[in-house]
């Protein structure tokens, strides 16, 4: 060793790369297979992080492992893994809007104004945006291709809901139920002209029997408490009244026809920009200025308590997992198909209803429901459309 070191540098750097490429061939698959494994996980948009086990260690969460995995088959089945992906999405996202009407009547939310919660809201699903659009990779800019159809979406989507919190705070809350209820109709129509989709018999017979079923569920209360007929009275402060309710009814339909062509909208620009949080990105980004200067005009700044606080969190987190999944139905189904499996909301409802908060059932509730839940099931029976779009 010693006459070799005494030869140079060289004769020692031979040897050394003759060794090396001696065990090279060995050696090699197991760096191949060490170098893909120290690559990081290719993320889904909805994967759940886990964190990653070397071999030296025990495992830390051998435990909790098979629950992660049981989520990521079940969230990966409903985003993309089934035939019936729309309508699975819808319905999760019907699901979740079920899931925060019952918070609301648990814990409603009074001390916050209505535009205070809009800007709320809309602020966590711009921060929750641009959160899912960081971890997948994506742009932080809505794409140049579709960002057309994404500002129109946001503006149809903001102006929709203005219109629907003007509707409920002048109009009974079953006849503002009833004309959003309508949207889903609207939306069909929508797609028929500006999507150039086919409404089928089959589209029509669903939406219509959904419709009914609403109708049999609210028709205690239409002919009851809040009716109509009661405003208009030839007295002139109730003529007065009279108008305004129906000036408010206007803007209630007018609320019915952009949130159909919002949701034409959201179809269009789901498709185009290969991605369902573009959508709720846009509207997130115009809604925000534009509710903070509905608070700054209509009403005054509340400070929330704490428990509202925490409360409008989770209904933004809430939402923002309801709007995606409804984009994500929205991509992959067609709108008459998928705006159908809304309706099961209202069903959730009356059975929430009837179970916990001692609702009387009746015969026009009990075939409202039935009607609804054929409907629903009706639609799901018959599959995703086999046409190429």
């Amino acid at each position: 060793m010693a006459a070799a070191s005494g030869d140079g540098e060289g004769e020692i750097h031979v040897v050394e790369v003759a060794e090396e490429s001696s065990s090279a061939d060995e050696i090699s698959p197991l760096l191949a297979v060490e170098g893909a494994n120290n690559k990081p996980p290719r993320m889904t948009i909805f994967s759940v992080s886990c964190p990653r086990r070397k071999p030296p260690k025990e495992p830390t969460c051998s435990v909790t492992d098979p629950e992660i995995t049981f989520l990521n088959q079940i969230v990966s089945w409903i985003w993309s893994g089934s035939r019936h992906s729309g309508l699975l999405c819808v319905a999760s996202s019907s699901i979740i809007y079920f899931v925060m009407d019952v918070l609301l009547g648990i814990f409603p939310v009074r001390s916050a104004p209505i535009y205070q919660t809009v800007f709320t809201r809309c602020t966590i699903l711009l921060i929750m945006s641009l959160m899912w659009l960081k971890r997948t990779g994506q742009p932080l800019i809505l794409p140049t291709h579709a960002r057309n159809v994404l500002v129109l979406r946001s503006l149809t989507g903001f102006v929709s809901l203005l219109s629907f919190i003007y509707s409920v705070q002048n109009l009974p809350v079953s006849y503002a139920v009833l004309l959003n209820f309508a949207t889903p109709i609207m939306a069909s129509i929508g797609a028929m002209i500006i999507l150039q989709e086919k409404l089928s018999l089959s589209h029509i017979g669903g939406l219509t029997c959904s419709f009914i079923g609403l109708l049999l569920i609210l028709q205690p209360i239409l002919l009851s408490k809040g009716s109509l007929t009661e405003t208009f009275q030839m007295d002139t402060v109730v003529t007065d009244r009279g108008k305004d309710v129906i000036f408010s009814i206007f803007v209630g339909i007018f609320s019915t026809i952009l949130g159909g062509v919002s949701y034409c909208l959201i179809r269009a620009g789901a498709m185009a920009s290969d991605q369902p949080v573009y959508t709720v990105f846009s509207f997130a980004i115009l809604a925000c200025p534009l509710s903070a200067i509905c608070i700054l005009i209509f009403q005054e700044f509340v400070l929330p308590n704490l428990f509202t606080f925490l409360l409008m969190m989770v209904l933004g987190v809430l939402a923002f997992y309801a709007e995606i999944l409804l984009a994500r139905g929205l991509q992959l189904e067609r709108i008459a198909k998928v705006t159908n499996i809304q309706y099961i909301k209202v069903l959730l409802w009356q059975l929430w209803s009837m179970t916990f908060l001692g609702a009387a059932p009746s015969s026009y509730k009990l075939i409202g429901c039935l009607l609804i839940l054929a409907s629903v099931c009706g639609t799901a029976y018959m599959g995703p459309e086999k046409e190429n779009e």
